[in-house]
């Protein structure tokens, strides 16, 4: 008889287990659980595959965008039948390579851009170097963690700027146009309605909040993280799969990066 009882017990605690964790991955109705950033952020920069990405702007698609990994582009060349050495994300460096094109609001001209960001074995940032592409001008921007300093080269049609600008000086539009057209810079700012930007301090304690949720893709629902963020009081959002792939990006003006999948019924 007590075999019988604790055989009993174990099954209704297996079983009841195994629902709440069904439920927890399956349920497309709430759950959604706070998750460390930190986990989120090691998952992106250690992303196997690419994440492809088509832009809508106010339910138009605009453009794509691509990002990948230093990390997946090795494991790519690597045998498929054999894991990955111990270490090998920290071996093989942390960076973001992202490119793609886009066309927004009323700028008939589209943009080309081109860019990565390169991470130290801790996840924080060493360099940025970014190229953007117009019909009539290029601008490259180069900017490294150790010297604080913003490298901005424009090259157009009658010739190039060249600028170096201090992290201090980027939250300040009017220095910004000071350093590239001088005397011209007060006129301009009389005509540009710029909004009031956080000076560059405030900047830089942006908070991202992260958590595990649900995402409609097709007709299922799968797990995903999902990071929030406010900037000039508007949210920011991006959703990654549980392996790191970016799968929606949400920006401000109605701009959406998403996957194909998610506009599949």
């Amino acid at each position: 008889m007590n075999a019988r009882i604790a055989f009993g017990a174990v099954t209704i605690f297996w079983v009841t287990m195994n629902v709440l964790l069904w439920r927890m991955e399956y349920g497309s109705q709430g759950g959604d659980m706070p998750v460390p950033l930190q986990l989120v952020w090691r998952k992106i920069l250690t992303a196997p595959d690419a994440s492809s990405l088509s832009v809508y702007q106010k339910g138009d698609r605009t453009g794509y965008c691509e990002l990948s990994t230093s990390v997946g582009q090795q494991m790519a060349a690597m045998d498929e039948n054999k894991p990955p050495p111990e270490g090998f994300s920290v071996r093989a460096g942390y960076q973001l390579h992202f490119a793609g094109n886009v066309s927004l609001g009323d700028f008939t001209n589209r943009l080309k851009f081109d860019g990565h960001v390169s991470f130290s074995p801790q996840r924080t940032w060493q360099e940025v170097n970014l190229k953007i592409t117009a019909h009539q001008a290029t601008v490259e921007i180069r900017s490294q963690s150790t010297n604080q300093l913003v490298q901005v080269r424009i090259t157009g049609d009658s010739g190039s700027i060249e600028r170096t600008i201090p992290f201090s000086e980027l939250a300040n539009p009017g220095a910004l146009l000071q350093a590239f057209f001088g005397n011209l810079a007060d006129t301009l700012l009389g005509t540009i309605d710029l909004p009031d930007f956080t000076p560059i301090t405030g900047m830089q304690t942006v908070e991202w909040t992260a958590r595990r949720t649900r995402l409609k893709i097709g007709t299922e629902y799968v797990p995903v993280y999902r990071l929030e963020t406010t900037v000039l009081g508007h949210v920011v959002s991006v959703d990654v799969s549980t392996l790191g792939e970016i799968l929606r990006i949400r920006l401000p003006d109605n701009v959406t990066a998403i996957i194909d999948e998610l506009n599949r019924p």
